[in-house]
């Protein structure tokens, strides 16, 4: 079969800008259509109303918002974590602990990514032990035995990449070092505390494969690694110790801001970064179609200056195939920011497939949420304020 390559031939049609995400046409609101998320060829449309402004929205296709903190059942093991969003390549869940897991657990089914919303606590697994606590990040590869003890209640968001990897994306012409440095990875020890846990204390490892768990019961603790040595281990990344790639001129896509990449689907984090200073690049995420992604983003800490009403612990989903961006009172933000940075963490879950609500999202769904931008008048989009002219 003969190769093939997207069309390509950029054209400029009626009042446009000549550079995305700056320039606007003045009175227009700016819609990115593209292909494969940020990645593929796309057209920049300019509209005198935002893509929003819907008055109406029938039909099972639609925004959601998810409020996770009004979730109590989290079931004795994190194998009863409810799940918020699952499809073949990718399952959420959200788990909470408030002590120690009597019990080891592993996935059979692919990695796992942990991140710690609230609390502090301790790892135990095969390769060792670490501390954990708010922000980190922690990736255990698949078939890793390992349990918690809660030092502070823990309140964690699950990823299952299932049948795929963790990995670390490409970083291009930014070099290796950008986003972080892997140096800054931290792996588990053979310290004093994994030490001093291993014994003749009978058991339990609860593992799952293909959605059902068994159950294995050691006469040991099966946690008696003397050492290590290899490539293939757990680590753990800090939200704070992700410095995020900023351009002041352009207001970069999501893309830009990815941490993992797993099996059709990437992970994304915003932490606080300077806003775009160029008084004629955008401030605000730009509107762009959901054409070949659905996107999630789970909020968990400060000030998330796009979105209204939504506070740590919410999860928004937008299903591809609709229009969405900034809500309506942030537009009016959209060229001129009252703060100079960003003051937001939050973790974004981009899939290539559909995404299916499970009991987690039934439970604690906040259904008015599509009807969050609707305005009882017209939005005028604002002018970008140009520098005066030197004297």
């Amino acid at each position: 079969m003969a190769s093939a390559s997207y069309i390509s031939f950029p054209r400029v049609e009626g009042r446009a800008s000549r550079q995305a995400h700056a320039d606007l046409p003045e009175g227009t609101f700016e819609r990115e259509l593209g292909k494969e998320g940020f990645f593929g060829p796309a057209t920049m449309m300019y509209h005198t109303h935002p893509p929003t402004g819907w008055t109406k929205w029938e039909g099972p296709l639609r925004p959601r918002a998810f409020d996770l903190t009004n979730l109590a059942d989290f079931g004795a093991t994190v194998w009863q974590a409810p799940v918020i969003l699952h499809n073949a390549s990718v399952k959420m869940r959200l788990w909470q602990l408030a002590g120690s897991m009597d019990h080891l657990v592993r996935n059979g089914d692919g990695d796992e990514l942990v991140f710690v919303h609230r609390g502090a606590g301790h790892l135990f697994c095969d390769y060792g032990h670490m501390e954990i606590g708010k922000g980190d990040y922690i990736v255990l590869p698949r078939s890793t035995m390992w349990r918690l003890e809660a030092s502070e209640p823990l309140s964690l968001l699950l990823f299952e990449c299932t049948n795929g990897t963790i990995k670390t994306p490409e970083r291009g012409m930014v070099g290796r070092h950008a986003l972080y440095d892997e140096a800054i990875l931290d792996t588990p020890k053979i310290d004093e505390a994994f030490l001093h846990q291993q014994g003749e204390t009978e058991t339990k490892v609860h593992i799952r494969r293909r959605g059902e768990i068994s159950t294995v019961t050691y006469p040991f603790n099966p946690l008696d690694a003397v050492g290590w040595h290899g490539d293939l281990c757990p680590v753990r990344l800090n939200v704070k110790d992700i410095r995020p790639l900023a351009s002041h001129r352009y207001h970069l896509p999501p893309s830009a801001h990815t941490t993992w990449v797993g099996n059709r689907f990437v992970i994304c984090t915003f932490t606080p970064r300077p806003f775009e200073t160029d008084p004629a690049a955008l401030k605000v995420p730009f509107f762009h179609n959901n054409d070949d992604f659905d996107e999630v983003i789970f909020y968990h800490d400060g000030d998330f200056f796009s979105r209204d009403n939504i506070h740590p612990g919410m999860v928004t989903w937008h299903p591809c195939g609709f229009t969405h961006g900034p809500h309506p009172k942030a537009l009016g933000r959209m060229y001129e920011q009252p703060k100079t940075m960003t003051e937001e963490y939050a973790v974004m879950l981009d899939t290539r497939d559909a995404l299916e609500m499970g009991e987690g999202a039934e439970a604690s769904e906040f259904k008015p949420y599509a009807e969050s931008w609707k305005t009882s008048e017209k939005v005028v989009a604002p002018r970008a304020r140009m520098p005066e002219a030197a004297e």
